[in-house]
């Protein structure tokens, strides 16, 4: 098979009691932005427990004290979710070609495969996120972040991604958090168009 050197990647990664179809709508957005991005949105490898879907970790007794633990306990299960997809599409050696959106507990995952300096990639959006990882961060100063959340929030607060961004400019990223007035737990047609803009400049910065 011949690789396409110029093409993109996005990976699509769902919230918690979900699955990976969810995120289908966001991936052919995406694509129509852009003709030389493929978008892919697994499933997460837990089962949820409370009913149909997926989750990264357990939220069962979760607590802000032991959540980034759970966190670094799903790192395993996670990678080989990641290095299956960016294996496929041989860009193992080009992840400055590769970027990850989040949705909640799956923007908390993709927020720590950054800030734990797992996967560098070009860059991150997170909707509705929270960063959860153990310090200390380590990052790569190479990923620009894009942290999207609406002010309605009552499942994942807003508060979070300002904290967020507040943790990850320290550590030397470049962020940005964009607010979403009256906006709920949820990817809006507003939120999906700016991280549509964010992920062209982005990719074509590196192109």
């Amino acid at each position: 098979m011949t690789i396409n050197s110029t093409r993109k990647l996005v990976i699509g990664l769902h919230g918690v009691g979900s699955n990976g179809a969810n995120l289908a709508p966001l991936g052919s957005f995406l694509r129509q932005s852009a003709s030389d991005i493929d978008f892919e949105s697994p499933d997460a490898p837990f089962s949820f427990g409370h009913g149909p879907g997926r989750q990264w970790f357990s939220i069962d007794g979760v607590t802000e004290a032991n959540r980034p633990q759970r966190v670094v306990e799903a790192r395993a299960a996670f990678d080989a979710v990641i290095s299956d997809i960016i294996a496929r599409h041989a860009l193992g050696s080009n992840l400055d070609r590769v970027a990850l959106v989040g949705f909640s507990q799956g923007s908390i995952m993709a927020l720590d495969a950054v800030a734990s300096g797992r996967w560098p990639v070009a860059a991150v959006v997170a909707f509705s996120g929270r960063l959860a990882s153990p310090e200390p961060l380590a990052p790569s100063s190479n990923t620009q972040l894009s942290l999207i959340h609406g002010t309605a929030d009552h499942i994942m607060p807003f508060s979070e991604s300002e904290k967020a961004k507040a943790a990850l400019d320290k550590a030397g990223l470049t962020t940005e958090l964009h607010t979403l007035p009256g906006v709920g737990h949820t990817i809006s047609q507003d939120g999906a168009a700016i991280a549509a803009r964010f992920l062209l400049t982005a990719f074509g910065t590196r192109a």
